[in-house]
């Protein structure tokens, strides 16, 4: 069975007992309007532990399903400890994490429109993180704003939508986190959009385990990335895939795999 179940899961807020936050320091929140979607966003932002000390500018990584990432207090199933992760090693990047909108989360994270689960309102979804979001992300910080220094990453629907975005805004997106990605989800839909694009330039590293309770999720990264080398060199290295053996998945892989793929992708 295709991960339906754990997208249905995580479209919806913890409903555990409330504990207390253990965001660190360098993470603060907004709140902002995204008319494409008629909604608001509350918007998660990581900043280097040396930001307020020095006057460089930084890459930035823009994140979906900012609830699991920062704080196990919001998150569904554990966070992702992206703040840890990244003080620990002293990184020197801005993270930005989205919200998901609860029932809507399929619809923003999807391209396409699947028969049996609805969704295919990511373009409305992108279009507020490149035209309403970036713009304030890089007048409000001290940001490198070119596609090179802005990456894009998230996992199931999130590493869709992550690799759509790169397809649809490489001027935009330089760098890819696909972790975990949901293919499937729109298979035919998103090989007819890579068979009528002519270039892709993205760095991208693709990942999932191998007891994810999916059969086609390494077939299906394995097509994107065969696809992908046909559009580049392969000597440039612009691609990375990794298996984990024993993987499934949830935020416990992803969590374990996020160090790795910030230093290869940066």
């Amino acid at each position: 069975m295709k991960h339906f179940f754990w997208l249905l899961l995580s479209s919806v807020l913890s409903k555990a007992i409330a504990q207390q936050s253990n965001a660190s320091k360098q993470v603060s929140t907004f709140t902002i309007e995204a008319p494409q979607l008629h909604t608001s966003k509350k918007i998660w932002v990581y900043l280097p532990k040396n930001y307020t000390t020095s006057a460089q500018k930084y890459p930035v990584i823009y994140m979906h399903d900012a609830q699991n990432l920062f704080d196990a207090s919001t998150s569904y199933a554990g966070e992702w400890n992206i703040d840890e992760t990244l003080d620990s090693i002293n990184a020197k990047v801005i993270v930005i994490g989205v919200e998901h909108c609860g029932d809507k989360r399929i619809d923003e994270l999807t391209p396409f429109k699947n028969q049996k689960y609805g969704g295919g309102k990511a373009d409305d979804y992108l279009d507020f993180i490149v035209n309403i979001l970036k713009p304030k992300v890089d007048a409000t910080y001290r940001t490198k704003t070119n596609a090179k220094n802005t990456a894009i990453f998230g996992s199931s629907l999130g590493g869709l939508v992550s690799f759509y975005a790169a397809l649809k805004y490489p001027q935009v997106f330089g760098k890819v986190g696909c972790f975990s990605p949901s293919f499937w989800f729109g298979r035919k839909e998103l090989n007819d959009l890579m068979a009528e694009t002519k270039d892709f330039n993205a760095k991208v590293y693709f990942l999932c385990g191998d007891d994810e309770g999916d059969a086609d999720v390494i077939p299906d990264i394995k097509n994107v990335e065969d696809w992908v080398n046909t559009k580049r060199c392969e000597c440039k290295k612009l691609n990375k895939e990794v298996i984990v053996k024993g993987g499934q998945h949830n935020e416990k892989l992803w969590r374990e795999s996020f160090k790795k793929a910030y230093l290869w992708l940066f």
